[in-house]
């Protein structure tokens, strides 16, 4: 039985868990807007109906139903998993064609929720370590482009921008080397809110955004129009969607252990079930692609607040502030350099988080090395050289040309080959660097 909490309290711990999320809960929006070249009314759009469906997703993987949800908790965001490959469709298939594949992509897990549980010891750490560390390198050419001032921007690489997004790093990791608790789960939205008044008092910043942009919106199904169907597309963000499964289900177990709670196998098939809805929110509604943020995990093991219903009342904060788009257009005004300095934070905590998982991996067996090594090799090398694979049919390019996709299909298939299929009898027994369970929390930040 929980703990009955006040108003206040419960309010304020919830906003606690808002302010911890939401520096990784805008950044996405902003850098698919801009790599989207969206203008400014369809950016604050982005930000606000994400923030909303982060919400929303957040309530009902909360919500403990017969039919889903998982009722730890959890705080749901969008995913840094799909934002290469998204900005991938995008750029070849145009934005409904991301909306489609991500509508599928939930139908799937909702579907399969049953088998995905077992599906998943496809994916050891030796796999899973391995894509997101390449998902963190694939991420870190944007994050250095912004610190420059973003593509086609006047003034790329003065030393004006270089300062501010340099500063920027300097200010998260003081706040993180010297603090402890709750300013430092706030260090990164503390860096984008410093660099950003920094920049104002260089003429950086304009508020022509903000002044324009509504008290109130009723967000509405399809903005961005109806979404269209690709086969390349779908098989790409299905894939996405498994790893988002898979980082969850650690998250899962973490928040287990935490809150003295043994998690059976409905469990895992109702939080599941609820990340499909989610997503599939998501794509209805032409945000985002969620999963459960892991350094919310770390905030409810500083404060031993483990009660459902600070989570509930932030997953209401949420939808509060994706229904004002004036707040959301704030997020807009933050400069180029300043976005970068952040980014370059996170997309290397990501790299590190794949590090982590990786360091439990039995580096003595040849066949892990060379899933690492290939798949980091040919990960990282499309996403320098996009164009390997451009005399490709369209379908099947559109899978292998986002060095996301191309090194997790490697890492998968390779482990299957070597570790699964050509396992030899002399190997059969377990150690525990061998093990395919995830007793730990698989990512620290996002």
């Amino acid at each position: 039985m929980e703990k009955k909490i006040g108003p206040l309290k419960l309010t304020s711990l919830g906003l606690q868990h808002v302010f911890a999320m939401y520096a990784g809960a805008i950044l996405v929006p902003l850098i698919v807007g801009g790599a989207l070249h969206l203008n400014a009314q369809q950016s604050a759009y982005l930000i606000g109906i994400d923030l909303l469906t982060c919400g929303i997703a957040t309530l009902l993987q909360a919500w403990n139903n017969r039919f889903f949800g998982i009722g730890l908790p959890v705080i749901l965001g969008s995913s840094f998993v799909a934002l290469t490959p998204m900005i991938s469709i995008g750029s070849q298939y145009g934005i409904s064609a991301i909306y489609g594949s991500i509508i599928a992509g939930g139908l799937f897990i909702v579907l399969f929720s049953k088998y995905l549980g077992k599906m998943l010891r496809l994916f050891p750490p030796v796999v899973t370590g391995t894509v997101v560390t390449i998902i963190g390198m694939s991420l870190v050419p944007s994050a250095i482009r912004n610190m420059a001032g973003g593509v086609g921007s006047k003034d790329f690489g003065s030393i004006s921008n270089l300062l501010l997004a340099f500063g920027v790093i300097a200010f998260i990791l003081v706040l993180n080397h010297f603090f402890t608790g709750f300013v430092r789960a706030l260090s990164v939205l503390m860096g984008l809110i410093i660099g950003t008044i920094v920049s104002s008092f260089m003429g950086k910043v304009s508020l022509a955004n903000v002044a324009e942009a509504s008290w109130l919106h009723i967000p509405k199904p399809f903005y961005f129009g109806a979404p269209t169907f690709e086969v390349g597309p779908i098989l790409t963000m299905i894939l996405v969607c498994i790893v988002i499964i898979i980082e969850s289900t650690g998250v899962f177990l973490a928040l287990g252990k935490i809150c003295d709670r043994q998690l059976t196998e409905e469990d895992f098939k109702k939080g599941y079930r609820a990340e499909g809805l989610a997503i599939i929110l998501g794509g209805l509604f032409n945000a985002f692609p969620y999963n459960t943020f892991a350094q919310n995990v770390g905030l409810v093991q500083l404060s031993k607040v483990k009660s459902t219903n600070v989570i509930v009342a932030s997953g209401f904060i949420l939808v509060l502030l994706g229904f004002v788009p004036k707040i959301a257009a704030f997020a807009t005004i933050i400069p180029a350099p300043v976005l970068g300095g952040a980014m370059v934070v996170l997309f290397g905590m990501v790299i590190s988080s794949g590090i982590k998982m990786l360091s439990v991996v039995n580096f003595e067996k040849q066949s892990n090395l060379l899933i690492i090594a290939c798949s980091l090799a040919l990960g990282l090398g499309v996403t320098v050289v996009p164009d390997l694979f451009a005399k490709l049919p369209a379908a099947l390019k559109i899978i292998v040309s986002d060095g996301v996709i191309t090194g997790s299909l490697t890492a998968i298939i390779l482990n299957i080959c070597l570790n699964i299929l050509g396992k030899k009898s002399e190997d059969v027994h377990v150690d525990a660097k061998d093990s395919t369970e995830y007793t730990e929390p698989m990512y620290a930040q996002k």
